[in-house]
């Protein structure tokens, strides 16, 4: 009998026989998970607390500005009103952050093949990147919020909202993540992505102010943005206040994930600038 006789030859991504992990398969997913995890843990001062430090001091410049001038939400000063926005900020810019970096470092390093020899479909590919950049978006905004509290202490109004947004965006940004590791073939490509695309809608979409004071053009520009909704849906739950309904705010960022999830799906299962 062949040294290799029961053995299941390796499937390559996005094979229709992959998708459905029997017995001693199923362990790809977790150890995927494990390794994706593990990847940004392991320089936790770099992936971790340098993040914590940019909110920090965003807070202590603008809140030291801004705190005798502008007063975003009645009863609320501008210091804690900056810091759901910051967390939130952090949580997003993160999430993509650990997929895009993650999936362009393989591909650069020519390692993705060891990633796509075991028999680990497209959808557990897809959930392994997907909820490590949560994990990793999350763990930040914790560290953003535990630091930036002491500084405008504050009693959070809606708990269940701040967890729905939090979740609901780190994963949005974590499919769009991956999206852009897949189509970025070099640095400087995803590099464009985050510059120009993910960096600009951050921080315009309310997070250093409330969207009601911007003039009718810019207000309406706003609404377009999909992290505003993110962000004022975020805030609402630390402060029962907000722009717009937290349940439209909810609907755009679950119908935006939606779409994003197709797609990136969708490159995996045809093995788009991944399969060579």
């Amino acid at each position: 009998m062949p040294a290799d006789a029961g053995l299941a030859a390796p499937r390559p991504l996005g094979d229709p026989a992959a998708s459905a992990p029997v017995g001693p398969q199923a362990s790809g997913f977790r150890t995927l998970l494990y390794k994706e995890v593990l990847r940004f843990w392991k320089v936790s001062f770099q992936t971790i607390a340098a993040p914590v430090l940019t909110g920090v001091l965003y807070l202590l410049v603008f809140g030291h500005v801004l705190e005798a001038h502008v007063e975003a939400f009645p009863g609320v000063s501008y210091t804690a009103f900056l810091v759901p926005g910051l967390v939130m900020m952090s949580v997003l810019q993160n999430a993509f952050a650990n997929s895009s970096s993650s999936l362009i470092q393989s591909k650069i390093t020519g390692n993705l093949v060891f990633v796509l020899l075991p028999p680990i479909s497209h959808v557990e590919f897809f959930a392994a990147y997907t909820i490590a950049s949560v994990v990793r978006g999350l763990v930040v905004g914790v560290g953003v919020l535990a630091v930036t509290v002491w500084f405008a202490p504050f009693a959070i109004r809606a708990p269940l909202w701040i967890l729905a947004f939090g979740f609901g965006g780190a994963a949005l940004l974590g499919v769009l993540g991956l999206i852009a590791g897949i189509v970025s073939d070099k640095f400087d490509q995803l590099a464009a992505f985050q510059n120009f695309i993910i960096m600009p809608a951050t921080f315009l979409s309310g997070v250093f102010y409330s969207v009601k004071g911007l003039p009718s053009f810019w207000l309406a520009v706003s609404h377009l943005n999909p992290f505003f909704y993110m962000i004022d849906g975020f805030r609402y739950g630390f402060f029962a206040q907000s722009d717009i309904s937290p349940w439209f705010s909810m609907a755009v960022v679950l119908t935006a994930l939606a779409a994003a999830t197709a797609i990136a799906l969708r490159m995996l299962r045809t093995g788009y600038k991944i399969r060579l």
